[in-house]
């Protein structure tokens, strides 16, 4: 198997040097500048709508919430990424690296604004269960009219979530309990995969029952064990910065030939870890129920900065606070814990494999509902799901079991590919975004709590809700 890793090497090596730099970077400066910097200047009120509850339909339901939106996204976005892929990043890229996913999230939450405002304006209603369900193959169908680029979109995004990161988080698992306890890899396999199957096999609501709950504790515990280590080295916090800053341009003499290898492996961690543009998380937002298309966007664009500003520069600290990193072979979740049980002793290794445990899990099930979603896009049938859900549950198993590099070399070609399609897709996309979030700043500026219908904006598409005899009872509420 040694060509196909070696093909998989090469063409990841193609597309993260010259295609993917040119289309993340060049989309959000692009977004950032012609929003005139939104994604910073409405920070605050960003934190205001993530507690903004759902408004009743006419039946008196309650839909989906922001929050509860936002958890789906963060169930798959805060995992393995951040703790795993973190690590990867340094042990390749060398601190440096650090520094480069920051600047990609900077960057990048303006794309990620964008698209999750598209995916609430041509989010659908599922009459069956009466929730939302969107995201980049429904703006692709219904925004640009190209049913075949939404077809596309929802085939590589099931195959990426359902399957390849689903393998990747239960790799990362599998390696944590094997480091810490000596677990076989099998075993932890067979008990993912029948944990998974459980809750897959339960629809969208236990899916969002089990997020809302288990992402925000495991943030804070893991940040909590991360302030911690920073606590016992304050004095080496200032050091590892400028190491972060130095390295990151080549300036650091023993990481100065590894700027490029810094600014690849920064942009393939940032971006598996942050999602930004890639088309993951409108398929979350697009399941909220707000008033308008561009209160989801912001949430969104807060999960950027959680993710990567936050929980990544977390796991930065450990690692750089330990000197692990320039001893050791471990290169993926391991060098994490070797730096934590440097830091604080075994019990912190043990630990940190239960964390890991809970980060992954909840992404898989994130990952699995991103592929729901997208089968039900391309035709609605249950014999459809009922084989997809099975290869979630296959591939959660080969995940446990296969060689760390081939999982993650799959994983960043099939993430390259998901960016390609939907970068372009939102910036043909950008007429009707910009028209959104005018509309929403001109009613802010007004003092209202804004409200969007679609005849807000010309030319907007085919667009299913945001009728006002529909968004009376949030005009209502609001």
């Amino acid at each position: 198997m040694d060509w196909f890793d070696g093909m998989l090497a090469e063409l990841n090596n193609v597309l993260y040097s010259y295609v993917l730099i040119i289309l993340l970077v060049g989309a959000g400066v692009f977004f950032t500048f012609r929003t005139k910097f939104i994604q910073f200047r409405l920070i605050r009120e960003m934190f205001k709508l993530i507690t903004e509850a759902a408004p009743k339909d006419k039946s008196g339901k309650k839909g989906i919430s922001s929050f509860q939106a936002f958890t789906i996204s963060a169930a798959s976005r805060i995992g393995t990424g951040n703790i795993a892929g973190v690590a990867t990043a340094i042990a390749l890229g060398g601190p440096g690296a650090v520094f480069w996913m920051w600047m990609i999230a900077l960057i990048g939450s303006g794309s990620a604004l964008i698209e999750s405002t598209l995916a609430q304006v041509y989010k659908v209603k599922d009459h069956k269960t009466g929730l939302f369900r969107g995201g980049p193959a429904y703006y692709m169908e219904k925004g640009l009219n190209k049913r075949w680029m939404g077809i596309l979109f929802a085939i590589v995004i099931t195959i990426t979530y359902g399957f390849i990161f689903n393998a990747v988080q239960a790799n990362t698992i599998s390696i944590a309990f094997e480091e810490s306890f000596g677990a076989n890899r099998v075993i932890v396999g067979v008990i993912m995969a029948a944990l998974t199957g459980i809750i897959v096999f339960g629809g969208l609501k236990r899916i969002v029952g089990f997020t809302q709950i288990i992402v925000p504790v495991m943030a804070i515990l893991y940040i909590g064990i991360a302030l911690i280590v920073v606590a016992l080295n304050i004095s080496a916090l200032p050091g590892v910065f400028i190491l972060i800053i130095k390295s990151a341009f080549g300036l650091e003499e023993a990481f100065a030939g590894m700027l490029g290898a810094a600014i690849m492996n920064g942009i393939k961690r940032g971006l598996f870890s942050n999602e930004a543009g890639m088309g993951s998380a409108p398929n979350a937002a697009a399941t909220a129920s707000v008033s308008h298309p561009v209160k989801q966007g912001l949430i969104q664009a807060l999960g950027v900065f959680i993710d990567t500003l936050l929980v990544c520069t977390a796991t930065a600290a450990i690692v750089l606070l330990s000197d692990a990193y320039l001893q050791s072979n471990a290169t993926s979740v391991n060098l994490t814990q070797a730096s934590l049980v440097g830091n604080l002793g075994d019990w912190a290794g043990s630990l940190l494999a239960v964390i890991i445990f809970m980060f992954a899990f909840s992404t898989v099930i994130g990952n699995y509902y991103y592929g729901e979603s997208n089968i039900s896009f391309i035709k609605e049938s249950k014999n459809s799901l009922m084989i997809f859900r099975i290869f979630v549950v296959l591939f959660v198993m080969f995940g446990s079991v296969a060689k760390v590099q081939v999982v993650w070399d799959l994983a960043d070609l099939f993430m390259g590919i998901m960016v390609i399609i939907n970068l372009i897709a939102i910036l043909l996309l950008w007429k009707v975004a910009k028209p959104v979030i005018d509309d929403y700043l001109m009613q802010r500026k007004q003092g209202k709590n804004p409200v969007f219908y679609k005849k807000n904006v010309p030319n907007i598409g085919e667009v299913e809700c945001w009728d006002e005899d529909e968004d009376e009872e949030v005009k209502e509420r609001h």
